[in-house]
């Protein structure tokens, strides 16, 4: 802004957004006050990992986060949007592990303390950056309460919900076949394990039975288990093996005699109807080997090398081990045929690396009791409402499918475990705080899974377990949760469950789901595709509120949204549109002040209409914006503020502004005054600096725009009438532009124009609004009437109400528009023969893609409508 109080000459996001987010952070209008009267209204931000920067999908989560609180705020709730970050346990181990490793360390050579040191100072260095992103896309967020997952209040939190579910009988430790991801030796829970397809193979073999009578066919697509073999079963009423059951097979290159045992489980129809059980490798195996009291033999290691019970395979990787296997069974005779096969592989989600089904002694919570009163929740009147609603199906499947969890996790940044085990009786204590004979404990190395403190963030960040804090009093339950649906199993589903079970009460009313962002081709951004796009550099280029209002506008709930460079650089063209709109508006208000706006003196049509749009536009936007409907917001505050505000108010001012009638310069700056403040309030959650700039700039009551009240309609400044004379007006404008396009004749032109109304009240409305049509028709000569004589030789068009005549003497040479037009035809005609000519050729259409074949056939459809259009008019002009 100039020292003037006017707005400068270019827009320049950088210079308007520079120092603006400190203003509003010293001003401390984010900060959430409990005032009598106010309602509270809160939001807790989904906290991002403190692992790296921030991606487009948190830009566009935030800034759908940022959108309802500021309008919350306007609409004058005390609101709270909390801040904070997680601390990300595997994902934060690994980069800090990563940045040792270049320097020749691991964590074993620094300890569990100097580690744990090392990763504090990563966290700190990384929140620092995920602050500095937060304040360029401008995010309103309550920083006196930002929390982090490992604060000592959260931490507290933690260890009340574990000790408190223990003793419920809810926590269990316990032997399982876990999700194992050797790479980063941890367990995982089932929904950080991706299900990938990949080639591998059946490999069948032949274990023979022990006692000479034969063999029994079992395959596997996993050789190197075989190693950890402790039975094969077979259907009991499998009339091919009834017989074996109770025999025994002696495993191949191990010498080990296992027995064949009977099991339900087995399907007789798959394969050979046999299968081999590995109970240490294997969820089914591992019920299989509990029913019939077998073994089990692990055979890796945690990192996936193969440990002593393999034997001479021994320190070998498991793959590696694979190829081997399978040589030595072939040379032996066992190994008689290789399948190929196609099937889904676990990886981990973090590192990628194959998952291993492992036998380990991990920490569970009994998943059904809490799945149970989560899903009853769905058919109360209390229940968690999902935006868009076809969400709810997909978190109540999964829900009622639930399994345990496990939620103990082999790292050492995160919550460890509060139990202890006694050094010399090994008695487990699980308490809040450490045993009072410390020295004779040692507590559990495992740490919680990241997700099990997350799953407490909506009630852990108010203060939570003491329900006696003010802001848990106050802001407990949230409104709104805003989240992608990637993360519904994750985070909603858990935050869900713990939040009835601990405090009895939902932990949100809502949930807007939002997709993912994606490449402009509808590809996933990743980095290996080398497509992914830095919010940072976007803001950069074209500011915060260009980066914000495509975000913000660009899908409906639930889709996901292609992200355009094009479509922010159109934002970018609409946000200039605005600032030069609001630059004229200031520099004819002739130092206007707040105490001298008046709206009461004599109106025109256009000063009528606009302020019944602006009428009609707050009460679509405000009832679009609590339904969560951003991209039709956007929609609809896009063509009030280009089309009505911009394209036609602005233009039919400068008539009053330009003119000699000072009550009707002080009733128009009055009215662009109230209608530009107005409509910065409602554009102002999407575009927050440019908003704050060009308010601050205008006749204004407060200290900053984020802390102005929300517009609301007033039914005393709606006109129907004046909105239907200037609809009139409108389409009578319009049809005589679209006629000069068609004849090419300039608005620079004079030309003759003869309008005939239905009705006196029409002809009336005409004639009273004489100046618009003559200011923006640039007639020669106008004729208004009912009994209008018009020309035969001229162009005319309908509107509703009257009828248009432009008489051609005048307006064309007719001769030489045909002559122009013949020539277009021409043009026009070569074009269609070519597309036709390339989509008969049978060798372009089997080769070429569908794409571009699409292509053709749309231009083959263009040109010839151009060239129909082209053809009556010439026919139309030889018969004037």
């Amino acid at each position: 802004m100039e020292a003037n109080g006017q707005l400068s000459t270019k827009y320049d996001p950088k210079s308007i957004e520079a120092g603006r987010y400190d203003y509003w952070l010293n001003g401390k209008f984010f900060e959430a006050k409990p005032e009598e009267g106010k309602e509270p209204y809160t939001i807790v931000i989904p906290p991002p990992n403190v692992t790296g920067r921030l991606h487009l999908g948190h830009a566009w989560d935030t800034t759908l986060q940022d959108i309802i609180t500021r309008m919350k705020r306007m609409q004058g709730y005390d609101v709270l949007w909390l801040p904070g970050m997680d601390h990300a346990g595997i994902a934060t181990q690994a980069k800090v592990e990563a940045k040792l490793r270049e320097e020749g360390k691991s964590r074993y050579d620094l300890g569990r303390e100097k580690f744990l040191e090392e990763t504090w100072k990563w966290k700190e260095e990384y929140a620092g950056h995920i602050r500095e992103q937060w304040s360029k896309l401008g995010l309103g967020l309550d920083y006196s309460r930002e929390r982090f997952t490992m604060d000592e209040g959260l931490s507290k939190a933690v260890r009340e919900v574990f000790v408190s579910l223990y003793e419920k009988g809810l926590i269990y430790r316990g032997e399982r076949i876990i999700n194992w991801d050797p790479a980063t030796k941890t367990a995982l829970s089932d929904i950080e394990v991706i299900y990938k397809d990949v080639q591998g193979a059946f490999y069948h073999m032949s274990y023979p039975l022990t006692d000479g009578s034969g063999s029994i066919e079992v395959a596997t697509t996993r050789p190197e288990t075989m190693l950890g073999d402790t039975a094969v079963a077979v259907h009991p009423e499998d009339e091919r093996y009834k017989h074996l059951i109770g025999k025994t097979v002696t495993l191949p290159i191990v010498g080990r005699e296992i027995p064949i045992v009977g099991d339900d489980y087995v399907d007789m129809e798959f394969g050979s109807g046999a299968v081999k059980i590995t109970p240490a490798h294997d969820p089914n195996d591992f019920e299989i080997g509990n029913r019939h009291h077998l073994e089990r033999i692990l055979v890796m290691n945690e990192d996936g090398t193969m440990n002593g019970n393999a034997g001479k395979y021994q320190g070998l990787d498991r793959f590696v081990c694979r190829k081997q296997i399978v040589k030595d069974l072939q040379e032996d005779g066992i190994l008689f045929k290789i399948e190929e096969h196609t099937h889904s592989v676990g990886h981990s989600e973090r590192s990628d690396a194959v998952v291993e089904p492992y036998l380990s002694t991990q920490w569970f919570v009994d998943m059904q009791p809490l799945a149970n009163k989560a899903v009853e929740l769905q058919s109360s009147d209390e229940k968690v409402n999902f935006v868009p609603d076809r969400f709810e199906n997909t978190y109540l499947r999964w829900m009622e499918n639930i399994r345990d969890w496990c939620i103990s996790r082999q790292l050492w940044w995160g919550h460890r475990i509060p139990a202890w085990y006694h050094k010399e009786t090994g008695e487990v204590y699980v308490g809040r705080e450490e045993p009072k004979d410390a020295e004779n404990w040692e507590q559990d190395n495992d740490v919680l899974d990241t997700w099990f403190s997350s799953a407490l963030w909506p009630f852990s960040t108010m203060g939570w377990p003491n329900e006696e804090a003010e802001d848990y009093k106050r802001y407990y339950p949230t409104n709104v949760l805003v989240t992608g649906y990637d993360i519904i199993f994750f985070w909603v589903s858990r935050m869900i469950f713990q939040g009835l079970e601990f405090t009895g009460k939902r932990p949100f009313n809502d949930v807007l789901i939002h997709g993912l962002v994606r490449a402009a081709d509808g590809r996933k951004m990743s980095k290996s595709l080398g497509n992914g796009v830095d919010p940072m550099d976007v803001i950069d280029e074209y500011g915060a509120d260009s980066l914000r209002y495509f975000l913000s506008t660009g899908s409906s709930p639930g889709q996901d949204l292609r992200f355009s460079m094009e479509k922010v650089e159109a934002t970018w063209n609409f946000a200039n549109k605005i600032w030069n709109a609001s630059r004229f508006a200031l520099m004819n208000m002739d130092g206007l002040t707040y105490e001298e706006i008046d709206l009461s003196g004599e109106k025109s049509v256009a000063d009528k209409w606009i302020l019944t749009r602006l009428n009609e536009t707050i009460r679509e936007v405000t009832k679009l914006a609590d339904r969560y409907e951003f991209g039709e917001v956007g929609r609809i505050l896009y063509n009030f503020i280009w089309d009505d505000f911009c394209d036609w108010y602005i233009e039919m001012a400068k008539l009053p502004l330009y003119g000699e009638n000072e009550a009707a310069k002080l009733t128009t700056r009055s009215i662009l005054a109230y209608v530009l403040d107005n409509t910065m309030r409602l554009l102002h959650p999407f575009m927050p600096f440019i908003t704050e700039e060009i308010w601050q700039a205008l006749p204004h009551q407060g200290e900053s725009i984020t802390v102005s009240d929300w517009p609301t309609v007033r039914p005393e400044l709606t006109d129907d009438q004046a909105a239907n004379e200037m609809k009139l007006l409108v389409d009578i404008i319009r049809a005589v532009r679209n006629i000069r396009a068609e004849v090419n004749t300039p608005m620079s032109k004079q030309i003759k124009l003869q309008i005939k109304a239905k009705d006196e009240q029409i002809s009336a409305t005409l004639e009273k609004n004489r100046s618009y049509i003559e200011k923006f028709c640039n007639p020669s000569e106008l004729e208004v009437g009912t009994t209008i004589h018009t020309s035969e030789k001229a162009m005319t068009a309908i509107v509703t109400g009257a009828e248009l005549s432009l008489p051609l003497e005048g307006l064309i040479n007719i001769e030489e528009e045909v002559k122009r037009l013949e020539k277009e035809l021409d043009k026009l005609e070569k074009e269609v023969e070519r597309v036709q000519k390339k989509l008969s050729n049978e060798g372009f259409v089997k080769k070429a893609p569908e794409k571009v074949i699409e292509e053709e056939r749309q231009k083959e459809k263009d040109y010839t409508d151009k060239r129909d259009t082209v053809r009556l008019r010439i026919e139309e002009l030889k018969q004037l």
